[in-house]
Parts: C-alpha cells; sequence; structure tokens
C-alpha cells in the first residue's frame, strides 16, 4: 500500500487593515477679499488589504468632515471666502486588484499614482480628498538597471470630491497613457517619459488642458565626504496639444536643482521653467495632474501656468534632527522663491515658505506657513496650516 502526499495548501489569506486620521486648521488672507478664511477639517480614510502569495487586494474609503466651513470650498460652499480646496466628502478612494512577481507588478482599478517627482502626475496627497485614478498600471524590470512603467488611466478622482460639478467635477474622463523606461547610469537614474493627458471634459477648461509631453530626467546624488551628499536634478520636456485641445501650440519645460546635505543641514537651489507658448491663455507648458503644491511655492499663486510661462529661481535651507527628547524626524525647511514671467520681461513676486515637523509614536505634528507678495501678478496672500496626523 503506497500513500500519495496531500496537494500543497493554497497560500494563506493575510488581512491587514487600513486607517489614517489627519486634523487640519488652514488660514488664507488674501488682499481683495476682505474676509480670511479659517477652515478646521477632518479626513479619515479606513480600508482593508488582503493578500495571498503574488495577489493582493485593496479597498479604502476616505471622508472629509468641516469642522470649521468659513472658506470658499470650490465646489460652491462659501462664496466671499478665500479658496481652501477641500470640500466635504465620502468617497471611495482606493478599489485595487494587484499581482505581484519578482520582475513584473500589474495593478487594476482604482489606485493612487505619483509617477517620478509628481511634477506631471501625482495624487495631490495635500489635499483633504488626495487624488486618485481609475488605472491599468504595469511595472516590468527589463534587467537588473532597465525598468518601464506603462499606465493606461480612463478616468481621474479629484480632490473636489462628490460634490464636485462644472470646472471642478467630481471625475475627469479621458484616455490618459503614461509611459516611462528608466535606466540606471553612472550618474544617476535617467527616465525617458511620455504624459498623454486627455482632460475629456468640456467645462474643464473646454478641453484646453488635454497635453502630450515628451522628455527626459536624470536624477543622482553621491557622497563626496563622511557624512556629506550631493544630489541633483535635471530635466527638459517638450509639450503641445493633444486630442480634442483647440489650442495649437508648443512649449518647453527645464528644471536645472542641486542640493548639499552636511550632517544634518540641507542647502538647494534650482531653477524651474515652464514655458509659454504664443502668449494665450493656455498655450503655456501646463501640468493638471501635477501634486502642484510641490512646486511653485505653497500659496498656490500658480497652479495654472499664465500666458507668458513662468521662471521659478528658489532656494532652500533645512536641519534635521533624528530624535529630539521623544520626538523624531523633526525638521525645520524655509524656502524663497523669485517667480517671473518667461515670454516677457515681467516680475511676478516672492514667496516664503516655513515648515517644522515631528513624529512622536504614531503621530505627526507640523506647522506649515507661506507668504507670497505680489509684484505684477495675483494678490499677496498669507497661508497657514496647523496640521496633527494619525497612523495604524
Amino acid at each position: 500500500m503506497s500513500l500519495e502526499a496531500a496537494p500543497a495548501l493554497a497560500d494563506p489569506i493575510k488581512l491587514t487593515p487600513t486607517e489614517d486620521v489627519r486634523l487640519r486648521y488652514e488660514r488664507v488672507e488674501q488682499d481683495g477679499i476682505a474676509r480670511a478664511a479659517d477652515a478646521v477639517t477632518i479626513r479619515v480614510r479606513s480600508g482593508v488589504a488582503a493578500s495571498s502569495g503574488p495577489w493582493s487586494a485593496l479597498v479604502e474609503a476616505q471622508g472629509n468632515l468641516a469642522i470649521v466651513d468659513h472658506y470658499d470650498d470650490s465646489v460652491g460652499h462659501g462664496a466671499g471666502y478665500p479658496v481652501v480646496g477641500d470640500p466635504e466628502n465620502i468617497a471611495l478612494y482606493r478599489a485595487q486588484l494587484q499581482y505581484k512577481s519578482a520582475p513584473f507588478t500589474l495593478i487594476g482599478g482604482r489606485q493612487k499614482i505619483g509617477l517620478e517627482d509628481e511634477r506631471f502626475v501625482g495624487a495631490a496627497a495635500i489635499r483633504q480628498n488626495s487624488r486618485s485614478f481609475d488605472a491599468v498600471r504595469g511595472q516590468l524590470s527589463l534587467t537588473k538597471h532597465l525598468r518601464a512603467d506603462l499606465t493606461y488611466a480612463w478616468s481621474v478622482r479629484t480632490p473636489s470630491g462628490i460634490n464636485g460639478r462644472g470646472a471642478k467635477p467630481t471625475a475627469i474622463g479621458g484616455d490618459n497613457v503614461f509611459a516611462l523606461l528608466a535606466q540606471d547610469t553612472p550618474l544617476g537614474t535617467l527616465t525617458g517619459f511620455a504624459y498623454l493627458i486627455d482632460q475629456d471634459e468640456a467645462a474643464v477648461q473646454g478641453y484646453r488642458l488635454s497635453s502630450q509631453s515628451y522628455g527626459a530626467r536624470l536624477v543622482g546624488s553621491r557622497a563626496v565626504a563622511p557624512k556629506v551628499k550631493a544630489s541633483w536634478q535635471l530635466s527638459y520636456a517638450t509639450q503641445s496639444d493633444y486630442h480634442r485641445n483647440p489650442n495649437d501650440y508648443r512649449a518647453d519645460y527645464y528644471l536645472v536643482d542641486g542640493a548639499l546635505d552636511v550632517h544634518a543641514l540641507h542647502v538647494g537651489a534650482g531653477y524651474e521653467v515652464l514655458g509659454a507658448g504664443n502668449g494665450t491663455a493656455l498655450t503655456s507648458f501646463q501640468t493638471p495632474l501635477a501634486s502642484i503644491f510641490k512646486f511653485q511655492g505653497w500659496a498656490d499663486k500658480l497652479t495654472t501656468t499664465p500666458p507668458d510661462g513662468v521662471r521659478d529661481l528658489y532656494g532652500s535651507l533645512g536641519w534635521g534632527w533624528p530624535k529630539l527628547g521623544a520626538f523624531k524626524a523633526v525638521g525645520v525647511q524655509a524656502v524663497y522663491h523669485r517667480f517671473d514671467a518667461e515670454r516677457v520681461d515681467r516680475r511676478y513676486g516672492d514667496e516664503v515658505d516655513l515648515l517644522a515637523s515631528a513624529k512622536l509614536a504614531r503621530y505627526g505634528i507640523s506647522a506649515r506657513y507661506a507668504t507670497y507678495r505680489a509684484d505684477g501678478f495675483a494678490t499677496d496672500t498669507q497661508k497657514l496650516w496647523l496640521e496633527l496626523t494619525w497612523a495604524l
């Protein structure tokens, strides 16, 4: 008599809850608007991830409640106040299925996507209702040093939430394609990219934010002495109209950025240019799917590139402590921006941004301030954020 081995059991299913809470106070004072905005909002995300072998699934909902709502939420509430783009909301944030093996990852469904530095495609994580994408994304390691990343997204879920309307809709449909090919080199990672952005909603600038951008980006760092590291970024792209965009234009993008970390000190500087086309509205270089808060100042005066483009000359200074008493990852930072037009000789304004942040166990705390001084564009604006986060 012989016994056959019992078949191996399938990989067990592991369930992992996800939970995070963000409580924020934001104040905005803007010349030309008599009343200041005061917003106290609390954002809660809750979900569950299930995994078994190479397969995993994630479902996550998010809700945003305005405890103090003295602000223009950009979708119909609070006219007469400055804008704070955090409307009340409850929605499905992510619902995705993933297959992951050593060389290949495939993700389908509603998902968060942040590509490279998020200059072209990002989650807009600063907003309480962050952006997500209904998409299919594949990532493939072709060799040890060569990687491909391809996404097709048919809908963009915006920070406007379920009450979005008009030029600020809940979602923007379209055939979006994001393609990247990254190669490791002695000078850093060199990435060629193509971003085909299809804003296929007439209410959103009459399709004028649809564009095709092609370019390359080099990012690298190197230790130059004990506890001294130099880092750099170089990027170039060219953009033109795409799909149903009625404008016929071409504009260029440039970035040169360098930083030096010496022990706990960080010093950085850069020059970013979003070029102009023919000088008319929305013929300049646009990045409507960017995590725009990370670029050109926190006062949000240049979220849409002006007709004459933007030149942003900036410098930053920071200091960090791995541990300070009971707190970890303590840091302070200051950034200065000078904004000018690209197509003509015109000064836009200056901005100073300040940040202090720290972590305590599962909590994060931060205080952030931005002041924009207008010279030839927009109006003087001051913003203050106080934030407390908790994550499971």
